[in-house]
Order: C-alpha cells, then sequence, then structure tokens
C-alpha cells in the first residue's frame, strides 16, 4: 500500500465525516490531522505530499473513530476558543458555544457606567470563560468564579493562571451565591437552562458529551434561575447589574422569575443567530 501523506489522509478522513453526515467534514478532518501532525489546518495543503508514520497514522485513525461516534472535535482535543482565547475544557465543564460570547459583549457594554476597578462574579463558571475573557478586556478588573464541580473549579483556575489573568481572578467550589459576602459591579452567569422534557431532542454532540449538571435544570429548563436570581440580587452592588444567557424561549418566563425578585430586565440582546440570548437586569 502507498505511504499515507497528509492530502490522502485528509481527503479519506473528509469522506468518511461526510458519508457520517457531519456538518463540517472537511474542516474537522484538517483540525485533527493538524492536531496529529503538529501543523495548522491552514498549512496542510502546502505539507499535503508529507507523508505520515505509522504511529501517526494510528492517532488519526482513533481521533476518527470518535469524530464519527459524534464526539465533538473541542472533546477530542480538549480544549475551544473563545473570545480569541483558547480554553481548556475536562468533563467537568461546558464546552463553550459562540452565542455565550453575547455575554461577554453586554457586559463590556457596560464599561462606561462601571466603576475604575469592577468586581465581577461569575456563577456557574465552568472553564471560566466568560469571567476571563472579561477580565482580559477591563486590566482593572477583579472577579470571582464559582462552580459546584471541583473538577471544573480546577479547570477555570488553570485557564485564568494560563491566560494571564490569574492573579485577578479567584474560583470557589460553591452553590451559586451560598457563601458569597461581598458585593460585585457585575454577576455574570450561563446556568443550566435545558428541561428535561427536551432532552431526546439535543444533539449527540450535546447530550452525551456535555456534562449533564450543565445543561439541565428541572422540567421546564428554569430551575437554576429560580435558585440563584434571589442571592445574585443581594450581592449587587446598587448600580450592579446582573446579566444571564438564557435560552431562545426564556425570555418571558426568567423576566417572571426576575420581577418576583425585584429585578427589572434593562435590555434584552440577540445572539448571532438573532434571538434573544441574553438578558441585563438591574435591582427594581
Amino acid at each position: 500500500m502507498d505511504p499515507l501523506t497528509i492530502g490522502r489522509a485528509v481527503n479519506e478522513l473528509t469522506s468518511q465525516f461526510t458519508q457520517a453526515g457531519l456538518d463540517t467534514p472537511r474542516l474537522d478532518a484538517r483540525i485533527l490531522i493538524g492536531h496529529v501532525a503538529k501543523l495548522t489546518p491552514s498549512l496542510l495543503f502546502a505539507r499535503a505530499t508529507q507523508t505520515l508514520t505509522a504511529a501517526q497514522a494510528a492517532e488519526i485513525e482513533t481521533l476518527g473513530q470518535r469524530r464519527l461516534a459524534h464526539e465533538p472535535v473541542s472533546r477530542i482535543l480538549g480544549r475551544r476558543e473563545f473570545w480569541g482565547l483558547d480554553f481548556e475544557l475536562n468533563e467537568a465543564t461546558l464546552d463553550p458555544r459562540p452565542d455565550t460570547e453575547t455575554v461577554v459583549s453586554a457586559a463590556l457594554a457596560l464599561k462606561d457606567a462601571l466603576p475604575p476597578k469592577p468586581q465581577v462574579l461569575d456563577l456557574g463558571t465552568g472553564t471560566g470563560c466568560i469571567l476571563i475573557a472579561i477580565l482580559s478586556e477591563l486590566p482593572a478588573a477583579r472577579g470571582v468564579g464559582i462552580d459546584r464541580d471541583a473538577r471544573a473549579v480546577a479547570a477555570a483556575r488553570a485557564n485564568a493562571d494560563r491566560l494571564g489573568v490569574g492573579a485577578r481572578a479567584a474560583f470557589w467550589q460553591g452553590d451559586w451565591c451560598a457563601g458569597v459576602s461581598e458585593t460585585f459591579d457585575l454577576i455574570v452567569s450561563n446556568p443550566p437552562y435545558i428541561g428535561e422534557r427536551e432532552r431526546p431532542d439535543l444533539d449527540a454532540e450535546v447530550a452525551r458529551f456535555d456534562p449533564p449538571g450543565a445543561l439541565f435544570a428541572g422540567t421546564e429548563g428554569l430551575d437554576a434561575y429560580a435558585a440563584l436570581i434571589p442571592g445574585a440580587r443581594e450581592r449587587l452592588a446598587a448600580q450592579g447589574r446582573l446579566i444571564l444567557e438564557i435560552g431562545v424561549t426564556q425570555a418571558e418566563p426568567v423576566e417572571s422569575l426576575l420581577m418576583r425578585s425585584g429585578m427589572v430586565v434593562e435590555s434584552a440582546v440577540p445572539d448571532l443567530s438573532g434571538r434573544i440570548r441574553v438578558l441585563v437586569t438591574r435591582r427594581g
């Protein structure tokens, strides 16, 4: 058999991914093969005739089988880009999605209204992506990220250190605002918001590989909001803002929960698809 070159490997893996109905077969193949060959995907074309070693071919086969089982590329590689930053994942963290960058954008839109050294709290921090992205844009800000899973806390702390904001970020294991005594100028959260009845309809990449505790929040997907909003209100500074990511059908029910706790919606922010994804709220 002819030696396996990079170009042939890309074509063969792309064909397998296409037959399996994956959304971005060639891109996925290029990323995985680039990872094995230690080349950026953009360099693969220039190295198309380079022969892969037997060990590299075996690794590509293994990674390809994982992708064919609908494991996301980000899970296979253990990292995901978010806000232009490279975040490491583990089994306890949600895989950050581009729509969650809407939370960061909404927070940064308040920059001129914040005090000189704003304090930020991230509830359900996961990889720490929201808090770390905000701190990367606000050099005088400091923040705290809280997650109930110690493995997520460890991942967030490692990401903060690696991305250069570790000195301004603390990460705790906890349950929403329980045990928090400080007040914050910004409180941000991407909590679980998928209803249990939606579980059968989820994409395999989400249902099989994201941690259930980061996805599901009761029958209607509202339990996490009901749990965190009252405590978050108490921890807001006088002119503080609570910024929540929500599901695409949840604006009205979440606003009702906010109103019951004495909060009002200041603005509703659309995501990349034009759907309301984030509520910016304040005390009523």
